[in-house]
């Protein structure tokens, strides 16, 4: 199920999209993508450290679920009051961000540990919180990690009629106003996959307009197993304790927390300005960048320099570093994070970051604003010609405002 190979490279193909189920197939590997890789190899090599199996993930791992059992079962038996039980809803929807973000992501990707096992159990974690880690593996590790931001195929940048993401998508008049009312829905998105889009994608046999093996054997045992999981801890046990009108608006409270978090994190690094949105050329699917080059000027990384959102996050504030290298752990990512910079500046390769977590919220806002607006036509790639792969090397924005 996993999109990558040993050395952390995509397939070459994946075949269909909702317009003229066209295969997409990037350049040819360059020189680029060798150096790249060889100088990533010759940094573990030399500092004699492991890919995977990092001590202080495993312990980061056990603090975070401690924290989250501690959060659900305080909320369930313990708070009495409104004030009480808010507090801990929160606490609870953050918890289950950060399970997303440090286990479950490093999991899925391979990149926990060495052995196929661990990497399922901890992938499987999604499960529990009310997702499907089979749906999410096709949908984010095959379909976004070797489509990124191209319009038709990524599907994680289509949010439906609710937004305009992408300059190629369709723009709705109301679409004017996403900048502000966007960032509410952003919170209800897992209470949408979690009660809906995995059972339809799974009767479809659909994802975003490309057909996918649905789950058999014991993947669809564990679909199956993980939703009745989910729907015993989120509503069955509540209920037995409290009533409908307490356990509903907690369950959407904490639903909220986690999906505000998640869905932030996604939209910094891909739906901001300077980050490109490229099409194939019509009627051959070739794109015409190489794929690591693609991922760079599709990916935006910000707050390099906060180890403590780091920390929280996964390391996922160093996209282009998890684009490029998806099985590496990302405890490892702040010092790739300097090593890619600077062979990007090497080879006229752009490579785009915000400074702070600010900024790139600052930059996130303007670009839905720019999406919602009647001026923006559909062509734009989101990167000006001047700024393109062979043009300026590096670009770090500092903290905006204006």
């Amino acid at each position: 199920m996993n999109h990558v190979t040993d050395r952390g490279e995509p397939r070459p193909r994946i075949s269909g999209s909702a317009k003229g189920n066209c295969e997409l197939k990037f350049a040819a590997c360059d020189g680029f993508q060798r150096e790249l890789r060889r100088r990533v190899e010759l940094y573990f090599d030399t500092t004699g450290q492991s890919q995977r199996d990092c001590p202080q993930l495993y312990v980061k791992a056990a603090i975070i679920l401690t924290w989250t059992a501690t959060s659900y079962m305080a909320l369930v038996f313990v708070a009495q009051t409104w004030w009480q039980a808010l507090p801990l809803a929160i606490s609870l929807g953050l918890s289950m961000a950060a399970v997303g973000f440090n286990i479950q992501h490093d999991g899925s990707h391979q990149a926990f540990s060495s052995r196929r096992w661990v990497n399922r159990l901890m992938a499987m974690s999604l499960d529990l919180l009310g997702g499907s880690s089979y749906v999410w593996a096709v949908k984010h590790n095959v379909i976004h990690h070797s489509f990124s931001n191209i319009t038709e195929y990524d599907d994680d940048i289509n949010i439906g009629f609710f937004g305009r993401l992408s300059p190629h998508q369709k723009r709705m008049k109301f679409h004017a106003l996403q900048h502000y009312y966007l960032w509410a829905l952003y919170g209800f998105l897992p209470i949408k996959w979690q009660l809906y889009d995995d059972f339809r994608d799974v009767a479809t046999g659909r994802i975003g307009g490309r057909k996918f093996a649905r789950p058999k054997r014991w993947d669809l045992v564990t679909f199956v197993g993980g939703k009745l999981t989910f729907l015993l801890l989120a509503f069955a046990i509540p209920l037995w304790f409290h009533s409908l009108w307490v356990v509903l608006p907690l369950y959407v409270a904490t639903s909220f927390v986690q999906g505000f978090v998640l869905s932030v994190v996604f939209q910094l690094a891909h739906c901001v300005e300077n980050a490109a949105f490229p099409i194939p050329a019509p009627g051959t699917g070739r794109m015409e960048s190489a794929w690591a080059v693609h991922q760079i000027e599709t990916t935006v990384d910000f707050a390099r320099h906060n180890r403590l959102l780091s920390a929280i996050i996964g390391g996922l504030n160093f996209q282009i570093e998890h684009h490029l290298f998806p099985r590496i752990c990302h405890v490892h990512y702040r010092a790739l994070s300097p090593l890619v910079e600077a062979t990007c500046r090497e080879f006229g390769v752009r490579y785009v970051a915000h400074d702070t977590f600010r900024s790139g919220m600052v930059s996130h806002f303007r670009w839905l604003r720019r999406m919602g607006s009647s001026a923006i036509v559909d062509d734009i790639t989101g990167v000006e010609p001047a700024n393109s792969a062979a043009g300026v090397a590096i670009t770090v924005f500092k903290e905006r405002t204006s």
